[in-house]
Order: structure tokens, then C-alpha cells, then sequence
């Protein structure tokens, strides 16, 4: 996917940061487990390219 070592891991870091704001800003209704999710997925793809180096 993204071959060059510091471009993945700056995406890496801004998904993971991106991932925790979102969790953290979800409201406690149906809206905020989907954005709970979402932030969870985010991270998720951030850590995987963090691992892929």
C-alpha cells in the first residue's frame, strides 16, 4: 500500500489520534456506539500500518 516508511506512520498516528477522538466524543445513544465503532476501526487501520513497518 504506502511503501515509504515515515508517510505510513504519520497516517498511522493521525488514525490512531483520529480513532481516540472519536471515541471519546460519542454520546451515550445509538449514534454514539456507531461513532464508538468507527473510532475503533480507525485505530484499528492505524495500528495495522504502524505494524506493517
Amino acid at each position: 500500500m504506502l511503501r515509504k516508511k515515515r508517510t505510513r506512520r504519520v497516517l498511522a498516528v493521525v488514525l490512531i489520534v483520529l480513532g481516540g477522538v472519536l471515541m471519546s466524543l460519542a454520546p451515550e445513544i445509538w449514534a454514539g456506539l456507531v461513532m464508538l465503532a468507527l473510532g475503533v476501526c480507525i485505530e484499528l487501520a492505524g495500528i495495522v500500518l504502524e505494524r506493517q513497518g
